[in-house]
């Protein structure tokens, strides 16, 4: 078992790899994800957690260049479940859904399914159905629909 690697965020904004004793920038942070390696990042002063945070930095600049992940739609509905009595279950259900996904992304990249001309949509589709089907299938419920004000 590997030891987790752990980044020192000062308050200067600079981050250092303790394990390569060197300065590192976000993006060498995003090859660290790419490569999966363990590592934590910790407020040098306090010692507090900010993994979450530093990961979250990268997603956001890496949506505001290039072709966008998550829409204008979709974190405004992420907005709305901050505070709501759903957050803990959408929490989970996002954590599924993209554990499935991930199980499943094989199959996406398979030669095979080129070869037999798999639609990539119906394939995506396939999945979104199976992680309703699964979220059904533990008693929770569809999610109720927002009510638009106008």
């Amino acid at each position: 078992m590997s030891e987790i690697r752990v980044i020192k965020k000062y308050p200067n904004r600079r981050l250092y790899d303790t394990q390569k004793s060197c300065y590192i920038t976000l993006n060498d942070i995003r090859s660290l994800v790419m490569s999966y390696s363990d590592f934590k990042v910790i407020d040098a002063k306090s010692g507090d957690d900010l993994t979450r945070c530093t990961l979250m930095q990268i997603i956001s600049e890496a949506e505001s260049s290039g072709q966008p992940l998550l829409t204008a739609d979709v974190l405004q509905e992420f907005v709305r479940f901050y505070g709501d009595s759903m957050q803990a279950m959408m929490s989970r259900f996002l954590e599924h859904s993209i554990k499935h996904f991930m199980e499943r992304r094989a199959g996406l990249k398979s030669p095979l399914n080129t070869i037999l001309g798999a639609n990539p949509v119906s394939l995506m589709q396939n999945i979104a159905e199976q992680n309703m089907d699964s979220w059904k299938s533990k008693n929770i419920g569809t999610p109720k629909k927002h009510r638009t004000i106008s």
